[in-house]
């Protein structure tokens, strides 16, 4: 069974750096065929899909956030990480981070658990 833990501040002031972290256990984020997603929600509002890095280590963003969104990973502890800079009030959500099912990106199989996150002086 795979599991993921997000974690990372909880509380963001704006134009800073969004940076959290997926750890995950029961599965190697380097086992081919997986693509490894943040993806998040606004309050009221759906789910918002902000990026994946796919098990070779290649990445692939929104259009509408790429130029702020870098995902990058650490194999030797089989984490990844969210990196979303010059964040404002609207990037205040619930952010997960969630595996797709074998050779799927954005059917989601999956998911942590979730983290909120505030943005807020």
């Amino acid at each position: 069974q795979v599991q993921l833990q997000e974690s990372g501040p909880g509380l963001v002031k704006p134009s800073q750096t969004l940076s959290l972290t997926c750890t995950v256990s029961g599965g190697s984020i380097t086992t081919d065929y997986y693509y490894w997603s943040w993806i998040r929600q606004p309050p009221g509002r759906g789910l918002e899909w902000i990026g994946y890095i796919a098990a070779s280590g290649g990445t692939y963003y929104s259009p509408f956030l790429k130029s702020r969104t870098s995902i990058s990973r650490d194999t030797s502890k089989n984490q990844f990480t969210l990196q979303l800079s010059s964040v404002t009030p609207e990037g205040a959500a619930v952010y997960y981070c969630a595996r797709g099912g074998f050779g799927t990106r954005w059917l989601w199989e999956y998911w942590g658990q979730g983290t909120q996150v505030t943005v807020s002086s």
